[in-house]
């Protein structure tokens, strides 16, 4: 049973990283895990891993009808990627499960931090794509979704600042194409992590569902602004960058921290 201040920083917190979502179109969800572990309150960071990769699936999934219906998604590329990124997701996230919480938690500080620079990056819309995307190209992704589905399950993140440019760079198809793609594999890759963790009783179903509640009203707000701020989501995406840089290095000195006193 959950008290007060839990139910209420779960909504909060998954408002927050829907409405990062909904407004610069990536990122929000490296903020779950943090966010479960230091202002909800969850002690097990496997658990807040298992919960926030639900998070993310349920976020990824909403968005993902969005781009379905606006006709962002080549169903080819997706669906395979998804299929072969899935027994990526499994394998890591089964790692993820053995391996000591706060050394997982280092190492998700450092990965945080490279989100935090390809963020830096400006994205740059492209048009329609010259190279025709066709099954040949697709399977050209299969090691990538490997990569980005174990990525993603042993850190339980979404993996779209990976998937997105391995699908731009190995089939030539748009900016909004690949987004939209994308979304259909980090729903699955979070899935099927949330599911790993929750058969070993990794997952808080009750804070689950606040979070999600939480970022569909965040995803709302966000996207309704980001309309209004279209020409401003680079600079967007670099303050948020530095928010991510932030939160990387406590994760960094509490983690590691923790590592040396258990060591000493």
């Amino acid at each position: 049973m959950l008290d007060a201040w839990q139910a209420f920083s779960s909504i909060s917190s998954g408002a927050a990283v829907g409405f990062v979502l909904g407004l610069i179109g990536g990122g929000g969800s490296i903020l779950a895990t943090p966010l479960l572990l230091y202002v909800v309150g969850i002690a097990q960071p496997h658990v807040a891993i298992g919960t926030s990769a639900l998070a993310v699936s349920a976020n990824a999934y909403a968005n993902f009808a969005t781009h379905a219906l606006r006709r962002n998604v080549c169903w080819t590329c997706a669906i395979l990627f998804a299929l072969v990124g899935t027994v990526g997701a499994l394998l890591g996230s089964t790692l993820g499960k053995a391996m000591d919480g706060q050394k997982l938690l280092f190492l998700f500080g450092l990965i945080m931090v490279a989100v935090g620079i390809a963020m830096l990056r400006p994205r740059r819309e492209r048009g329609a794509a010259h190279q025709v995307t066709n099954l040949r190209n697709c399977l050209r992704t299969g090691l990538a979704a490997l990569v980005a589905g174990g990525a993603s399950g042993f850190f339980g993140i979404g993996g779209g600042f990976l998937i997105v440019p391995a699908l731009i760079m190995a089939t030539g198809m748009s900016m909004s194409n690949a987004v939209g793609s994308s979304l259909l594999a980090v729903g699955t890759f979070g899935l099927a992590t949330a599911l790993n963790y929750a058969v070993s009783g990794m997952v808080n179903w009750a804070v689950a569902g606040l979070f999600i509640a939480g970022g569909v009203v965040g995803g709302l707000i966000g996207t309704k602004l980001s309309l209004r701020l279209a020409g401003q989501r680079n600079t967007l995406a670099r303050i948020f960058a530095g928010i991510v840089f932030v939160v990387a290095a406590y994760i960094l000195y509490r983690s590691g921290s923790a590592l040396l006193h258990a060591t000493a």
